[in-house]
């Protein structure tokens, strides 16, 4: 397995004008945190939220989070150890597989 697994997800405080009815990017950060949890041992995945709006002084997240802006993608966007993965609404089949592809571990 891969040192570490990295779920990133892009988001912004307002809903994506195109997911109304849809849950906020944090909610969606949480709720795949949880969703992920169950199914995986995840001590070796790790999380990050990159606020699009404010994103940190990091070059690739802020070239990501402008193209987000700028209706490249819909948010929020879930990236899986750098590999886009979902966006708008997520689907967890998708992000499993992905995650299976990098080698995590599925719970007993």
């Amino acid at each position: 397995m891969a040192d570490r697994i990295l779920i990133t997800v892009y988001g912004a405080e307002q809903i994506c004008a195109s997911c109304v009815g849809a849950p906020g990017s944090r909610d969606t950060y949480e709720w795949l945190q949880a969703a992920i949890g169950r199914k995986y041992i995840d001590d070796k995945i790790a999380y990050e939220y990159i606020d699009i709006e404010q994103p940190p002084d990091n070059e690739k997240h802020q070239q990501l989070s402008e193209r987000i802006l700028n209706d490249e993608f819909f948010y929020p966007l879930v990236l899986v150890n750098d590999e886009i993965v979902a966006e708008g609404i997520p689907k967890l089949k998708t992000i499993y597989q992905e995650l299976d592809k990098n080698g995590a571990v599925i719970q007993s």
